[in-house]
């Protein structure tokens, strides 16, 4: 399997430089480009990056209004968003400009690695401290993110799957993921091993015909689960 190609875009050098040195021991990703604006990230590739981490305060344009132009510079490219901003708004702004995740800096390393896994492979991530905000918004229909939430939420699944198609457990770890609760928090809460929780977790998108954890989530938000 190809290494995953990535373009870190962050005017924090040394935040930059020490992101891409720890991705850089891990064998699925090789650096396609670095840039510390946006300026300098339309230009800096040579080799298309897959998946692009992106900052939002940068100097000149922000990250998430340069979103449209990374796009069409980088056609293929998926887009994390990997900053220290907490605000709903930034949230909302970054889903609604076309981001494929929200990820906060304080992310553990395995959870990026996983993330840049996920976000290629399609499913939308967003950091479980903003997925809560995430959820909460969507149930009380605030604002700043009803739109992006509105857009996300499943279609209506088949009639097969139904929650009564879950095991007790699968409806426990439902539940808890409504929060935006990691493998490895739902494992030490329900005293589980963490490949027990991954195995659950599929199991539930197979069964309720969803693709990511976001539209777990929500799913279980609609429903008053969580």
């Amino acid at each position: 399997m190809n290494p995953i190609k990535l373009l870190v875009i962050d005017d924090h050098t040394l935040f930059r430089r020490g992101l891409i040195a720890l991705l850089s021991q891990d064998g699925r990703f090789q650096l396609a480009g670095q840039a510390g604006d946006m300026g300098e990230a339309l230009r800096c590739c040579t080799d298309a990056p897959e998946v692009i981490l992106l900052d939002n305060h940068l100097p000149g344009v922000r990250g998430i209004d340069g979103i449209p132009a990374l796009k069409e510079a980088y056609p293929i490219a998926r887009i994390l968003m990997l900053t220290v901003s907490e605000d709903e708004e930034d949230l909302a702004s970054a889903m609604m400009s076309g981001a494929d995740g929200y990820l906060l800096k304080t992310v553990e390393t395995e959870q990026l690695c996983d993330s840049i896994e996920n976000v290629l492979a399609g499913e939308c991530v967003i950091s479980p401290d903003m997925m809560t905000k995430f959820v909460t918004a969507f149930r009380s229909k605030a604002p700043a993110l009803r739109e992006v939430a509105d857009a996300m939420v499943p279609q209506p699944v088949a009639e097969d799957a139904t929650l009564e198609s879950l095991s007790a457990r699968e409806r426990e770890i439902l539940a808890l993921l409504a929060r935006g609760d990691s493998n490895k928090l739902l494992a030490r809460e329900l005293d589980i091993a963490e490949t027990t929780v991954k195995v659950h977790v599929q199991h539930i998108l197979r069964k309720l015909n969803l693709t990511s954890r976001v539209q777990v989530a929500l799913y279980a938000a609609a429903r008053g689960l969580g």
